[in-house]
């Protein structure tokens, strides 16, 4: 791509950002974490023609599980929240592989412009919910509560 049509491209701004799951939209989010796509590198020793060794990396296998940490205001009625129900299904059922199984489900992270045009999106698969956590909160404050909510997955495929 010539450095002209880099220059006059913008950035990825996120302005507005949502956490999907299912293909329906469940929560708005004020932070993310997590959304690296990584490869393993393996190091090793090569002898040379001269008889020297060289180290050297090289790519070994990708890296495909990881987890997110979304952010969010707290919702007033957590009974009522998709992702605290999600949450709370695979707790109360216990840690039995087919419950856990039967609870991973898919979803996205999407980034929307300030005309709310989807301009990024992070697919993520067999997912479920491992830890909610509230922020502290104090009588001498009036921010609004938050919670951050930790997401482990088996795939992350960034598609736009």
């Amino acid at each position: 791509m010539p450095i002209a049509n880099i220059i006059k491209e913008d950035p990825l701004v996120a302005n507005h950002f949502f956490l999907e799951v299912d293909g329906e939209v469940i929560s708005q989010l004020s932070d993310v974490s997590g959304l690296d796509v990584e490869l393993e590198v393996t190091d090793f020793q090569q002898q040379l023609p001269n008889g020297q060794y060289a180290q050297r990396k090289a790519f070994s296998k990708a890296k495909w599980t990881g987890e997110l940490t979304v952010k969010r205001l707290a919702p007033l009625d957590a009974t009522q929240d998709a992702l605290w129900k999600w949450f709370e299904s695979i707790r109360k059922k216990g840690m039995s592989i087919s419950s856990v199984n039967s609870e991973r489900k898919n979803g996205s992270l999407v980034i929307y412009d300030s005309a709310l045009k989807e301009v990024a999106r992070w697919n993520f698969m067999n997912a479920w919910p491992s830890k909610i956590s509230t922020d502290s909160f104090t009588v001498t404050s009036n921010e609004p509560v938050a919670e951050s909510v930790t997401i482990q997955y088996e795939q992350l495929d960034r598609v736009k």
